[in-house]
């Protein structure tokens, strides 16, 4: 069995609320006697894009006992988040950042759905062309989990539906040509979620530095969309038995 845990929207900026939060997560998965296969994070990693908030994210997140893979989201920035957390200068300070990593009978690939000063997602030819050629070179029969930070799909959260990832019919179109991916990861909604996108999961982590509010747990202030710290730090663990069969569990973590 495999095990890989799965944070998203850690937004670390300078105030100690969501360095605490992070840090309660990632210790929380160092405690654990097992250990995981990989931890990815989906991206919002910082909160405004400079470079001392990556170089905490390095120290605290990256540093962790498991392997950690991460990917950009809307709030991050392509060239710093490169040149701190992967120690790499870019051909283009915007290029798209994806990464992959080959484990033990799985393979995660992580997608830059990220669109340089919008909030919306959307995946460059680029980097369509970069999951097709790694889905190509994977084995038959060899579990791929596809992650990126926006989600593909209407979550029925009008906000974060706005500013979700388009152009998704031709990721859809790649994801029906190659049943390895066993799954879709993201993140952006700071809520647990689960649906389904090209015939497959799509299963979207809690945010760890916050809890987005369904629609019928607003109160109607326009203000009323989010809570803090009335909710702890969550996020999800993706197990793919060897029978290729995936479970997903999420779990909250009390904030120190």
């Amino acid at each position: 069995m495999k095990v890989i845990a799965h944070l998203s929207d850690l937004h670390i900026g300078p105030a100690p609320r969501s360095r605490r939060r992070a840090r309660a997560a990632v210790d929380y998965l160092d405690s654990l006697a097992y250990d995981l296969d990989a931890v990815i994070v989906t991206g919002d990693v910082a909160d405004n894009g400079e470079e001392s908030e990556y170089t905490w994210v390095k120290e605290n997140v990256l540093g962790s006992r498991h392997p950690v893979l991460a990917c950009p989201g809307n709030h991050d920035r392509r060239d710093a988040f490169r040149r701190v957390l992967l120690d790499a200068t870019p051909p283009s300070p915007e290029a798209p950042v994806n990464q992959v990593l080959r484990g033990d009978g799985f393979v995660v690939a992580l997608c830059d759905s990220s669109v340089p000063g919008k909030d919306e997602g959307f995946l460059e030819d680029e980097t369509l062309d970069w999951l097709e050629a790694e889905l190509a070179r994977t084995a038959e029969g060899t579990p791929v989990l596809v992650g990126f930070h926006h989600p593909p799909a209407s979550l029925g959260i009008p906000f974060v539906d706005g500013i979700r990832q388009f152009g998704e019919d031709r990721l859809a179109a790649l994801v029906r040509r190659h049943p390895s991916v066993a799954a879709l990861l993201c993140g952006h909604a700071h809520t647990a979620a689960a649906t389904t996108f090209a015939g497959r999961p799509l299963l979207v982590a809690p945010g760890v530095v916050s809890t987005s509010k369904l629609p019928w747990e607003r109160s109607g202030d326009a203000g009323d969309y989010v809570y803090r710290d009335e909710m702890a730090p969550a996020l999800a663990f993706h197990l793919l038995s060897d029978d290729g069969r995936l479970t997903t569990h999420y779990r909250s973590v009390p904030a120190a």
